[in-house]
């Protein structure tokens, strides 16, 4: 016969049960508290003020004076149009390539692992090594891309840097270079999941390796399509190191002398920490938080109908 527990005993128990898990993640949302809520508060009192540096008795309520300078500012449409531009660039490709090798790698190649390890490898070097790699890959007179293009018979070597339709491509492309990899293996891991029987099916029926692909394993891994499609939005609209590392005159943080790929995240560097307006640049931060809300969302939603309509 067993005997009951002592009143404080079935307390402590009932305590243990119904706190304890709570305790246990308290210091993540603690930290998360500290470290990313009250920054985002913050910064959004300072949007709301005038706040500089260089000028400690410039300061005061401004309300939405900040919001209204910034839609009369042509260099924050101008950082718009670019993040957008490289955005496209190298999201598109980079999730359509990531499928097509993840497919690739799904079809039972001889030394699978090495290749898996191989298409990780971008994506484990560090970005500032390769980025400034890439910046001399894409030099005008040495660079290795004019002198690929050369081979194919183009004469004048292009100079990346002088217009927006190359800066673009040059960035983008170290974008896609650090993450179809990563972004393969994701499309890799969720294919596995999906049953030898359908391919062998869809094989039957008399489909071919690349209809399987988009019919049969793009709607099947559709959750996680739309994971990294999210996630891509959110990266490539904060898109910093690359464009600021592109530029031979890193300090400047102009995006090129005429601005040609300066993005938001680039803009809001400059206007806060070389022409040391705080309020200001808390402003742009906030937009720039509102339009990835509202292009993730955006492309959620396209990508979930897309995958649906596939089925």
């Amino acid at each position: 016969m067993t005997t009951q527990p002592h009143g404080w005993r079935n307390r402590l128990l009932r305590f243990d049960l119904r706190y304890t898990p709570y305790l246990l993640i308290a210091p993540f949302f603690l930290l998360f508290g500290v470290f990313g809520i009250f920054p985002i508060v913050f910064n959004g009192v300072v949007a709301l003020r005038h706040w500089r540096l260089d000028d400690p008795t410039l300061t005061g309520w401004a309300g939405w004076a900040n919001f209204e300078r910034l839609l009369a500012d042509d260099a924050f449409w101008n950082a718009l149009l670019n993040t957008f531009g490289i955005f496209l660039l190298s999201t598109v490709p980079q999730l359509t390539l990531a499928l097509i090798v993840a497919g690739l790698l799904n079809r039972g190649l001889r030394a699978q692992t090495w290749f898996r390890v191989g298409v990780l490898l971008p994506y484990v070097t560090p970005l500032t090594a390769s980025t400034l790699i890439f910046a001399v890959v894409f030099a005008r007179d040495t660079g290795a891309a004019n002198w690929v293009l050369s081979v194919f018979g183009m004469a004048e070597p292009i100079d990346w840097r002088a217009a927006k339709w190359s800066s673009w491509i040059a960035i983008a492309t170290m974008v896609n270079w650090k993450w179809i990899g990563y972004n393969a293996l994701l499309y890799l891991a969720a294919m596995q999941s999906i049953p030898r029987d359908v391919y062998e099916a869809a094989a039957v029926d008399g489909a071919g390796p690349w209809r399987q692909l988009w019919r049969i394993t793009v709607p099947m891994i559709r959750p996680v399509v739309i994971f990294t499609v999210i996630l891509s939005t959110i990266g490539g609209l904060q898109l910093f190191t690359e464009p600021m590392l592109f530029q031979q005159n890193t300090a400047a943080a102009t995006g090129g002398a005429n601005r040609e790929w300066q993005t938001i995240a680039l803009l809001i560097y400059q206007v806060g920490w070389k022409d040391l307006n705080l309020g200001y640049a808390a402003a742009m931060s906030w937009a720039l938080f509102l339009i990835i809300i509202v292009v993730a969302v955006l492309n959620a939603v396209v990508t979930n109908r897309l995958g649906g309509g596939r089925r």
